[in-house]
Order: C-alpha cells, then sequence, then structure tokens
C-alpha cells in the first residue's frame, strides 16, 4: 500500500516539474524563440539604408554621418574636416 503512494507522489512531482514550475522544459523554449525573434528585429533595424543628401548614394544608417539631422556618405559630402 505504502509503495502505491510512493508512486503517486512521484508522478505528481514529475507532473508539477513539467506544467508548473517556471523553470520547465516548455518556458525555456517559449524563451529561446523570443531571443531569436528580438535578434532577427534587431537586424532589421540595424540595416536601414539612407540617401545621401548632397549625392544621392544609399548607405547604411550605421556608416552614415549625420549633420543637422541629415545623413550624408562621407566627410566630404557633409562638409566636414
Amino acid at each position: 500500500m505504502i509503495f502505491k503512494w510512493i508512486i503517486f507522489g512521484i508522478i505528481l512531482y514529475i507532473v508539477y516539474q513539467i506544467f508548473f514550475k517556471k523553470d520547465n522544459i516548455f518556458s525555456k523554449v517559449k524563451e529561446a524563440s523570443k531571443k531569436s525573434a528580438r535578434k532577427k528585429s534587431q537586424k532589421e533595424d540595424s540595416e536601414i539604408m539612407v540617401e545621401c543628401e548632397k549625392c544621392g548614394i544609399f548607405i547604411s544608417s550605421k556608416e552614415a554621418i549625420i549633420k543637422d539631422g541629415k545623413y550624408y556618405c562621407s566627410k566630404k559630402c557633409a562638409g566636414v574636416k
């Protein structure tokens, strides 16, 4: 009789670990998918192309020079030394 209660307790513990605990398998999978979605959105945001105000060449926003709120492809176009 006590053997049945021990088995029942073990089964309840396993069910609790799988479905109700915060650090279970399902939450780790959800976190991984959220991280990959964030990385994709960050990558898309970082590769925005902008047009040079002077010559019209498109350049990534990371490489562009910003002067007075306008984007330029080089120091020569921006008029900066």
